[in-house]
């Protein structure tokens, strides 16, 4: 088989296992179109409304938690066909959630998916990927939720377009009387409608799944050496016999590769590492902005032009992770963090000065700051997290590892999320100031403690970070 087809067949597999980071982006960024509408119907206030905006990522929490050794039980690939189900019945629920409990259950299910895609989909694609493409092709699912944050934000603007007195009004409010006991304002179809576009990726996502295989690495710990040999060779590894001696001896040194505990003292710098990586993304302020954009936006230029702004928004991020893919494995993952910190920080800064000012009719700073830190962002924090997590654990508890990072990330996504709203009611400022002194403290931490993980295979990433008596023995 030619190079050319090993190739497109790697793509193909990375491609259809990175939807679920498609449907992740999506679910996360098209809550910030409706969370108005959502807080005007139920009258809630600033504390229910942050947890109904943050209970997703409740949901996320359990689902990045959990997932470790039911990913290894079951394999990478019934997992990721379970996650799509969930996000499918996620998106149905909310559309036609008869109130405020059954949406906020619905938005949790969907959490759960969210977080079992956040471990599930970077472990299937840096389990298949050969060495030097890599960083490139976890990226890709980065690139994919970027990709789903702005296609929710263009699926959030058009919706909000529907004429309640022309003919896709008037089918929608004849869609939503067959399955609600009574009439909804023509605002709560809207928002219901928002979050239930999701469910025709979720079903693509679904049936797309049975066309590609078990990740190889999985295939081996099964047992099943000539179905990963065939794989290996299928995607293109250039040494198949190799790589397989390669895992199997990675997976023979930790008792066989059979439930091993995470946390000890042999996996202590992949823990830390993986721990502050996946913090550091959170703290820097990504989703407060990312979930709460088109409100920040409307303090300066009106709802309208926020909508499209924020649109702008993920166009942006998009552009800064298409450039991170070119990169990634160039400069390597430490390097991009570092350049990523500086630009960040100083976004946040200049930001944070504006709206000390007070000046909501002047917005020419704070709206080209907030996109320069999502561009910043895109190229650096946002491409390095899923792929440095994924690397930096051994095979033996590659996934436990993953699923403490994705952990770490929702946590702390979710604390970020909820208190932002009552922070930003008493001082936007301060909210970015504490940013800005996070992104620049995860600069001194790439510098000095961060180690290389670009290039070789995953199996010798972790003779990197071992202590060097460790590596003597």
């Amino acid at each position: 088989m030619s190079s050319a087809v090993n190739r497109t067949y790697l793509f193909y597999i990375v491609i259809v296992s990175a939807l679920g980071g498609l449907l992740f982006g999506f679910d996360s960024g098209v809550i910030s179109g409706c969370e108005k509408a959502i807080q005007t119907e139920y009258g809630l206030d600033g504390f229910w409304h942050g947890f109904t905006v943050a209970v997703a990522l409740i949901g996320t929490i359990i689902g990045a938690f959990g997932i470790g050794r039911p990913t290894d039980v079951f394999g990478r690939k019934p997992i990721l066909i379970a996650m799509a189900v969930f996000y499918f019945i996620s998106a149905v629920g909310c559309a036609f959630a008869p109130n405020w409990a059954t949406l906020v259950f619905m938005r949790w299910l969907g959490g759960l998916a969210i977080g079992g895609s956040s471990v599930v989909v970077p472990l299937y694609i840096v389990e298949s990927a050969p060495g030097p493409m890599r960083g490139r092709l976890v990226a890709l699912n980065q690139l994919n939720i970027v990709l789903g944050i702005l296609v929710s934000y263009i699926s959030n603007y058009y919706v909000a377009q529907i004429d309640p007195n022309g003919a896709l009004g008037g089918a929608c409010e004849s869609l939503a009387a067959c399955f609600t006991s009574t009439a909804l304002p023509f605002e709560s179809i809207i928002w219901r409608l928002q979050l239930g576009v999701e469910a025709f990726p979720a079903a693509l996502f679904f049936f797309l799944l049975f066309t590609i295989p078990e990740s190889p690495r999985q295939l081996v710990r099964f047992g099943r050496t000539e179905e990963a040999k065939k794989v290996l060779a299928k995607i293109g590894d250039v040494s198949p016999e190799t790589t397989l001696a390669e895992i199997s001896a990675s997976l023979a040194k930790a008792e066989g590769g059979q439930n091993v505990p995470l946390f000890q003292k042999a996996y202590f710098t992949p823990i830390f590492l993986a721990w502050a990586v996946a913090m550091f993304n959170q703290v820097s302020g990504i989703n407060a902005i990312n979930y709460y954009a088109p409100r920040i936006f409307e303090m300066f230029i009106g709802k309208q032009a926020a909508l499209g702004v924020t649109i702008g928004l993920g166009a942006v991020n998009l552009l800064a992770t298409i450039a991170a893919l070119f990169l990634i494995d160039r400069f390597g993952r430490r390097f991009l963090l570092m350049f990523g910190a500086v630009g960040t920080t100083i976004m946040h800064l200049l930001a944070a000065w504006q709206i000390g000012l007070g000046d909501a009719a002047n917005s020419f700073i704070v709206v080209p700051a907030i996109l320069g830190f999502i561009a910043f962002f895109g190229v650096s924090q946002g491409a390095v997290i899923w792929v440095f997590i994924s690397e930096i654990f051994p095979n033996a508890v590659r996934a436990k590892g993953q699923a403490l990072g994705s952990f770490t990330h929702w946590f702390m996504c979710a604390a970020v999320s909820w208190t932002f709203p009552m922070i930003a009611e008493t001082s936007g400022q301060y909210a970015f100031y504490f940013f800005a002194s996070m992104t620049a403290l995860q600069f001194f931490f790439a510098w000095k403690l961060m180690p290389e993980t670009k290039g070789g295979t995953i199996e010798n990433v972790e003779e990197r970070w071992k202590p060097k008596a460790d590596k003597a023995a």
